[in-house]
C-alpha cells in the first residue's frame, strides 16, 4: 500500500468540497422520511410504532449497506461508487412517490436508504488525500453534510405545500442525480486507487478488508457511534412529529425549530474533528457523554403537576419545558453529539490506514442501526406509555450506559493491558480510547 503523504495530494480540496456537497443532498435524501412521514402517517391512518418503522426503514439499509460500500470504495475508488450510489438512490426516490400502501411505502423506503451509504463511500475516498495530522478536521468538515437533514427540514414543508409529498421526493430525487454527477465528473480518484494503479495492483480482497473486524477495538468505536449518530439520526427523524404532537405547531414551523437540532449537530461536526486533532478524542467523548446526558434528563421529565399539602392548605405547581427552552436543550445537545461523531472517525485512519473503508463501515453500519432502531423504540414506547417524553428518557438510559462503560470498563482493561498507560501523556492522534503505546 503507498505510503501516505505529509502534504494533501493534488485534487484534495475539491474532492474534499465536492464529496461534503454530496453527502449532504444523500443524508438530506435519506431523512426525507422526517417530513413526508408525517403527512403519510395521517393519510394512512398509522400508529406511532408504524410511523417509527417507516421513519426508520431508510436509516436500515444505509446501515447496512456500509460495510460492503466501504470495502468497494477501498477496492474501486470513491468516485465511482458514489456516483453508482446517488443514481440508485435517486432512482428509488422518484419510484417513491408513486406508493400508495403501507408496505409499498416500506419496500420504497428500503431503497431510499442507499443513500445513507454515502458516508461509507466519502470516509475512505477523502481521508486518502490527506496526511493522517490534519484528518480529524477534515473527516470534521465531510461528516458536518449531515446538514442535509436541517435542509429537508426547513424546505420540505415549503415544497409539500405547494406540490404535495410526491413533489418532495421527485424534486429530491432529481437533485441527488445531478450532484452525483456533477461531482463525479470534477473529482478525481484518490492517489492510493492511482498508484495501485500504476503498478496494476490488484485490490485487496473483501475477506482481507474485514480482518481487523476480529478486533474488539473496531467494536468499541462502533458502539460508541451508536449512541452519538444513532441518537442524531433518530431524534432528527422524531423530533417534527413530536413538536407536533407535543406543542402543537404546524408542520412547516416543527421542521423549523427542528433544524435547531440538526444544525448544531451537523455544522460543529467539524468543530469536533478539530478538537480531536488538538486535545485527544476521548477527551471529547467524555464531554459529549457528560453533556448530553444532562440534555436528555432535563428533557426525559415529563409535564408534572405537583400538590404540596402546605400550612395554609394546598400548594399548586406545575413542571414542563415551554418551547423555547426546549428549543436551547435540544441545541445543545445536538451541538455536542455532534463533537462525538467527529471524535470517534478520527481514530479510523489513524488505526487502519489501509481499511479506512471497511472499518469506517462497520463503524457507520452499527451507528446507522441506533437510526433504525431507536425511532421503532421512540414509538412503541409512546404507545404503551401514552409519555411523548419517553423518547429521551430511553436516550437518558443509553447515554448513561455508554458513558460509564467508557470511563469504567474500557479504561479499567486498557489499564490493565498496558500498566503505564495512566503515566502518559494522551496524544491526539492516539486518542485515548483504542490501541494505545506500550509504555517504556
Amino acid at each position: 500500500m503507498p505510503k501516505a503523504s505529509e502534504t494533501n495530494a493534488p485534487g484534495a480540496s475539491m474532492a474534499l468540497w465536492a464529496s461534503t456537497v454530496s453527502f449532504t443532498a444523500c443524508f438530506a435524501v435519506w431523512t426525507i422520511f422526517a417530513i413526508i412521514g408525517v403527512k403519510i402517517k395521517t393519510d394512512l391512518n398509522l400508529t406511532e410504532a408504524q410511523f417509527g418503522l417507516l421513519a426508520g426503514t431508510p436509516i436500515l439499509t444505509g446501515a447496512l449497506s456500509r460495510v460492503f460500500l466501504g470495502v468497494w470504495t477501498d477496492q474501486y475508488g470513491g468516485r465511482v461508487v458514489n456516483l453508482i450510489v446517488m443514481l440508485a438512490a435517486a432512482a428509488a426516490t422518484f419510484l417513491l412517490s408513486f406508493a400508495e400502501t403501507y408496505p409499498q411505502f416500506l419496500l420504497a423506503a428500503l431503497g431510499v436508504g442507499i443513500a445513507g451509504g454515502g458516508f461509507a463511500v466519502g470516509v475512505p475516498y477523502v481521508s486518502r488525500f490527506y496526511p493522517k495530522e490534519k484528518q480529524g478536521t477534515v473527516l470534521g468538515i465531510f461528516g458536518a453534510g449531515n446538514i442535509g437533514s436541517a435542509f429537508t427540514k426547513i424546505v420540505a414543508p415549503i415544497v409539500m405545500a405547494v406540490y404535495g409529498w410526491t413533489g418532495v421526493a421527485q424534486s429530491w430525487a432529481a437533485g441527488l442525480a445531478v450532484i452525483g454527477l456533477i461531482t463525479f465528473f470534477i473529482t478525481r480518484d484518490d492517489p492510493d486507487l492511482v498508484a495501485r494503479r500504476k503498478v496494476k495492483a490488484k485490490p485487496v480482497p473483501m475477506l482481507a478488508q474485514l480482518e481487523p473486524l476480529k478486533n474488539q477495538q473496531v467494536w468499541r468505536f462502533a458502539l460508541y457511534y451508536f449512541f452519538v449518530f444513532g441518537g442524531f439520526v433518530a431524534l432528527a427523524l422524531w423530533l417534527p412529529h413530536y413538536l407536533v404532537g407535543v406543542y402543537g405547531l404546524d408542520l412547516k414551523t416543527a421542521g423549523l425549530f427542528a433544524a435547531a437540532y440538526s444544525i448544531p449537530a451537523s455544522l460543529f461536526r467539524a468543530a469536533g474533528g478539530w478538537l480531536s486533532d488538538k486535545i485527544g478524542a476521548r477527551k471529547v467523548m467524555y464531554l459529549t457523554f457528560g453533556i448530553s446526558l444532562v440534555c436528555c434528563f432535563l428533557l426525559a421529565y415529563p409535564p408534572t403537576s405537583y400538590v404540596v399539602d402546605g400550612v395554609h392548605g394546598e400548594i399548586r405547581f406545575r413542571l414542563a419545558t415551554s418551547l423555547v427552552p426546549f428549543t436551547v436543550i435540544v441545541f445543545v445537545l445536538g451541538f455536542f453529539m455532534s463533537l462525538g461523531k467527529a471524535a470517534v472517525y478520527k481514530h479510523i485512519p489513524v488505526y487502519y490506514p489501509d481499511r479506512i473503508g471497511a472499518i469506517g463501515g462497520l463503524v457507520g453500519m452499527i451507528g446507522g442501526l441506533g437510526g433504525f432502531i431507536l425511532p421503532i423504540a421512540f414509538g412503541f414506547l409512546n404507545d404503551i406509555t401514552g409519555v411523548w417524553t419517553s423518547c429521551f428518557m430511553l436516550l437518558f438510559i443509553l447515554v448513561g450506559i455508554a458513558l460509564l462503560w467508557m470511563h469504567f470498563a474500557i479504561r479499567r482493561m486498557e489499564q490493565a493491558r498496558f500498566p503505564g498507560m495512566a503515566n502518559l501523556p494522551e496524544l491526539p492522534e492516539l486518542a485515548g480510547m483504542g490501541q494505545a503505546p506500550s509504555a517504556k
